[in-house]
């Protein structure tokens, strides 16, 4: 298994603590790396939330970041390399980690 990690840094610099995700698959696309990373906050925002207003649809979600995505409002960088292609494989030997900036902090 390996543990993908991610580091959210904005435009003007700000970075989050890192977070790791689980992968069990040899093989896996950045589209489904977005997508189990959005099921895996929303899942832990909803845990948080009380009010039922306040919880989030993971569908919904996981479809505003791969807009944000295709839209570069969300980049994916692997290594130094900034990944475009959502189909693309991503590459699980390349230093464990892999990066999301996005262009807001929220």
């Amino acid at each position: 298994m390996a543990v993908v990690t991610f580091v959210d840094e904005t435009t003007t610099g700000e970075r989050s603590a890192a977070r790791a995700l689980d992968i069990a698959e040899e093989r896996l696309t950045v589209r489904a790396l977005i997508e189990r990373r959005v099921a895996a906050e929303t899942a832990a925002h909803n845990a948080r939330t009380t009010r039922g207003e306040d919880r989030k649809n993971p569908a919904h979600q996981t479809g505003l970041a791969l807009r944000a995505f295709a839209g570069n409002g969300l980049l994916v960088l692997v290594g130094d390399r900034q990944v475009t292609d959502p189909d693309e494989e991503a590459p699980r030997a390349a230093s464990g980690s892999t990066g999301r900036r996005t262009a807001s902090a929220s």
